[in-house]
């Protein structure tokens, strides 16, 4: 431990996802801290659609929380009750803190264990394998991103990609949108703006639009929002921090408002800025920091500030190619690809929690 004040403090982290990881990995020689998690992983969720096409690359991605916080006490369960000191989970589990940090973004309903994670994986590709035409539902960049490594790793099978907006990718600027839409239709993905498809009343693989369209297809993937993860909230001590849509409502320093030793961060805070899994790490760090200062004894007046970051997103698309916007200038094609699309960040963050970049 760095500091015998530090070791006696207890920090509680809930989500063990981009960002309550990121927080754990960085605070555990400093102080004792908990994670509390409903999975006993962390998965790099950037690269989730890769791992659909190719699921070895999951073995990298898919990391159990043990192998990157040997001093975190890490607890399997749902947190279902916040108190002015201890967080309750399902399984019945009362755990005090000093300082609370929560990072549970965005619901998740998948596997509890890497194993389970894995052999989803290994069923999703199969699923694209055995199929002749596939429906994507959702143009946002889960959905784009999906077309693209299919498009690539599959240029046999017909993919026809749905979408209720007037433009794909409408998180960043039109240009943006175009080149993405230009670069899937110039590999054969069939796009469809402006409408949606309710997936379940599909009868016989044939899927009807709300434009009247008919779109038969073998399978589907819907890539679609998920609710966030703040409903739970509502029955605790903080029900009265979120705002209308469901967000912890936070200050400059990340601190939960009302609450002194209670942190939000990751894509469940009210922050004014796109919900992206780099900016979650810097919510992280920043808490992190402040968590330091804190727990030091050091001036509130000194806590690090975060300041919403501008647009910028990068989208990737197969496995060289991507399409960035940063500011208000737009880059596609291989040069952005270079950054992202051949790794995914995958080796980046794995060196960030204290791995190395690739196994063996």
């Amino acid at each position: 431990m760095e500091d015998l004040e530090g070791e006696n403090k207890r920090v509680v982290v809930i989500g063990g996802g981009v960002a309550g990881s990121l927080v754990a990995k960085t605070l555990q020689n400093f102080a004792h801290v908990v994670l509390i998690d409903s999975k006993e992983y962390f998965e790099i969720t950037w690269a989730s659609l890769r791992s659909m096409v190719e699921p070895s690359f999951a073995e990298r991605s898919v990391i159990n929380h043990a192998e990157y916080l040997p001093n975190t006490h890490v607890i399997v369960s749902t947190a279902i009750d916040i108190t002015d000191n201890e967080v309750l989970t399902a399984q019945g589990c009362i755990t005090a803190y000093d300082y609370l940090v929560v990072a549970t973004g965005h619901k998740d309903t998948g596997a509890l264990t890497k194993t389970e994670k894995l052999r989803e994986y290994q069923a999703e590709h199969a699923r694209i394998k055995s199929a002749n035409s596939i429906l994507i539902v959702g143009g946002g960049p889960t959905g784009v991103e999906l077309a693209g490594e299919i498009a690539v790793d599959f240029p046999e099978k017909r993919v026809t990609l749905v979408h209720r907006g007037s433009r794909l990718l409408e998180f960043v600027g039109h240009r943006a949108s175009r080149k993405a839409l230009y670069w899937l239709t110039s590999r054969k993905v069939e796009v469809i703006l402006g409408q949606s498809v309710d997936i379940t009343t599909a009868s016989d693989g044939v899927y009807l639009t709300s434009g009247g369209e008919t779109i038969t297809a073998d399978c589907h993937f819907k890539c679609t929002g998920k609710p966030m993860g703040s409903s739970w909230l509502k029955e605790t001590i903080l029900e009265n921090s979120l705002d209308s849509h469901g967000r912890l409502m936070v200050d400059a320093n990340l601190r939960v408002k009302g609450h002194k030793n209670v942190f939000g961060i990751g894509d469940i805070t009210d922050v004014p800025e796109t919900k992206q899994g780099y900016l979650a790490e810097r919510h992280a760090l920043v808490v992190a920091k402040n968590l330091k200062l804190l727990i030091m004894g050091g001036q509130e007046s000194g806590m690090a500030i975060y300041r919403p970051a501008p647009p910028m997103a990068i989208v990737s698309l197969g496995r060289r190619d991507a399409v960035a916007q940063i500011f208000c200038i737009t880059i596609s094609g291989r040069i952005p690809g270079m950054v992202k699309s051949k790794d995914l960040f995958v080796g980046k963050t794995r060196k960030q929690l204290g791995l190395k970049s690739n196994l063996g």
